[in-house]
């Protein structure tokens, strides 16, 4: 007999498992949701057809004309009954696994859902939704194959003011109905219908039809055929009509290896000299004496012999006589089903409606080397993408409920973006290469001064003047954060903190004035300038050296003193006829010119000569 203490504990408990969910909460307006019989991936299991497959199935629809979507009603259950059908198959099934395996696949830190944002507390908020409350490591995959599998996906929100959103209950496809412009005031309103009795069993006649607002419903579907609107399209849709071919050339081949697929035998028996009247009775016990089928009596449970049934193993026996004398056996092949590639044909098409490549459906042995699904196919990389930006977006319609009820206001409510984890990371690859080759492009043009960096901005890497000034700024910011950096490294200090910066070359020419040194270099005191300049600044007082041999451009820099010794006044013709003669006498007067030759003493000669000199000049006489 339990304990009144006992009691107790078993009362508590029994209240606290009367819900579906166990909801607490953790501190402030964080809520821990702890999910025992997982209804938030299949729902209540009392009015959710989604657990009623086969009733589904097999149960004839009546016509459903309680609004003017009745016939579209009626077709989509219809569609869904073959889609439950296609579900049964095992390369379907498979692919609706893999779609959901890809689309919720775990980043390098082990998340589903990543939220971006520069909010702690909103980031903190919505971490608690996802993960504490909705539980997406265990529900978003069963929610992402339910969408792909139908095209649609409902899911029940409970909110509670202050706390936001506190449970989920999924609702199936067959019973939701969604309402676009019923109200002509607003033609944008959406409402949602949930429908027990309109196209159920009789079980569900009871119930009543529920009415939601647009907030109180997530709504996902793929959205990729306007003939499905306001719903969404199967991704299994265009391999319908393939499947259902498939289907009956797979039967066609069963029934006929069953049929006609064993071997049989003839035995030719030699009758010899029997009577036509006996031969039948004469084959007969032969074929008695050589094969049996036994036959248990259900009234005595003993074998009756006498019963022996044609099927589609027995043997023939032929009598034979006259020139085939002789008793022969010989075997008798069945019939071969030769539209094995009439099953590869359509089971290809098959394959090809869902994107999905062979080998990770078990039709291909060679996957040496291969590493992901989606970064082998980038068509089905590209699926993926698509539906998870569908999934993205009703996450955000989630978190945004969830945000306003806790009591979030303004930019708050849209400072945050949900991302899931790429299937692939060929598309990060390639963004990564894209990226190197542009900075590399942008890197040359402006090393080999061929543009500007404003046109490379613009040009290269597409950037407004608001976004190329912003850019610059942040380049700015990013070398004082170096230098930063630097400081601590190398001096331990921190010139955010005390505004100051060692070991610089300003800082060390900062020393000379600060030790109250005379000999500061020129060029470092900041003050402001007197009027004729500092003390002794300009040229330094020395001596001149024009005319000397320590000047700097030698003892003639301008060269008077030797276009003084070589100028000669007189006709152009008298000043040639005299540097001949002189260089005539000095090819024969031995000196260090003729010694180097005639025409280096030529040249020499002529240069001693300088045709800018003043004397050198023509009268108007000579003229």
């Amino acid at each position: 007999m339990a304990q009144p203490g006992e009691q107790s504990l078993f009362k508590r408990l029994r209240k606290l498992f009367s819900t579906d969910v166990i909801i607490r909460n953790v501190g402030g307006k964080q809520l821990k949701v702890i999910d025992t019989e997982k209804v938030q991936s299949s729902g209540n299991i009392e009015w959710n057809k989604r657990v009623d497959r086969y009733n589904r199935l097999y149960t004839p629809v009546a016509g459903y004309t309680s609004d003017g979507n009745g016939i579209q009603l009626v077709q989509r259950i219809e569609v869904f009954r073959d889609y439950e059908a296609m579900d049964a198959d095992s390369i379907i099934a498979s692919a609706l696994d893999i779609y959901a395996d890809e689309c919720t696949t775990k980043n390098e830190y082990g998340d589903i859902v990543e939220i971006n944002t520069g909010n702690d507390r909103v980031k903190e908020v919505l971490h608690n939704l996802f993960y504490d409350i909705l539980n997406v490591d265990f529900n978003l995959w069963p929610w992402v194959r339910n969408l792909c599998k139908y095209g649609d996906f409902f899911l029940i929100l409970s909110i509670a003011e202050k706390f936001g959103i506190v449970n989920v209950e999924p609702a199936s496809a067959y019973e939701m109905i969604r309402l676009e412009g019923s109200d002509p005031n607003n033609p944008n309103k959406v409402i949602f219908k949930r429908d027990y009795s309109g196209y159920g069993g009789a079980g569900y006649v009871s119930r009543q039809e529920e009415v939601y607002d647009n907030f109180e419903v997530i709504h996902f579907r793929l959205l990729s055929d306007t003939n499905f609107l306001p719903y969404g399209r199967s991704i299994i849709e265009p391999g319908r009509r393939v499947y259902k071919q498939l289907m009956m050339m797979e039967d066609a081949m069963l029934i006929h290896r069953i049929m006609r697929a064993p071997d049989k035998r003839i035995f030719k028996i030699d009758i010899g000299n029997i009577p036509p009247n006996e031969v039948d009775a004469y084959i007969e016990r032969i074929a008695n004496q050589m094969k049996k089928t036994p036959y248990v009596d259900p009234n005595t449970g003993e074998y009756n012999l006498k019963f022996n049934l044609m099927n589609m193993i027995e043997d023939f026996y032929l009598p034979v006589r006259g020139a085939e004398s002789g008793t022969n056996i010989e075997n008798l092949t069945g019939l071969q089903y030769d539209s094995i590639a009439d099953i590869d044909y359509l089971k290809n098409r098959l394959l090809a409606c869902l994107k999905i490549p062979k080998a990770y459906l078990g039709y291909e042995e060679d996957t040496t080397g291969k590493s992901t699904l989606a970064s082998q196919d980038f068509r089905f990389a590209r699926t993926i993408e698509r539906i998870q930006r569908i999934i993205e977006s009703e996450l955000t319609k989630m978190a945004i409920i969830h945000l306003y009820a806790q009591g979030f206001q303004d930019d708050d409510l849209v400072d945050f973006s949900i991302s899931l984890s790429p299937a692939s990371t060929v598309f990060e690859r390639e963004k990564i290469e894209l990226w190197t080759s542009k900075v590399t492009l942008a890197g040359d043009m402006m090393d080999k001064k061929l543009f500007s960096k404003r046109w490379v901005y613009e040009n290269i890497f597409h950037m407004s003047d608001d976004d190329y000034l912003r850019e610059i700024d942040g380049v700015v910011e990013d070398m004082k954060y170096t230098f930063r950096l630097a400081q601590i490294e190398s001096e331990g200090n921190d010139p955010a903190k005390t505004g100051m910066s060692f070991g610089t070359p300003h800082d060390i020419a900062s020393l000379y004035k600060g030790g109250g040194r005379d000999d500061v270099p020129t060029g470092y005191d900041e003050r402001e300038i007197p009027e004729g300049g500092w003390p002794g600044a300009g040229r330094p007082e020395s001596h001149t050296t024009y005319g000397k041999h320590k000047h700097p451009l030698g003892w003639d820099p301008l060269g008077n003193k030797f276009n003084k010794k070589t100028s000669y006044r007189g006709s152009v013709k008298e000043y040639k006829n005299k540097i001949a003669k002189s260089a005539v006498e000095s090819m024969f007067r031995p000196s260090a010119q003729a010694k180097k030759g005639v025409i280096s003493g030529l040249y020499k000669a002529a240069s001693k000569s300088n045709l800018l000199d003043e004397s050198n000049l023509l009268d108007n006489t000579d003229s």
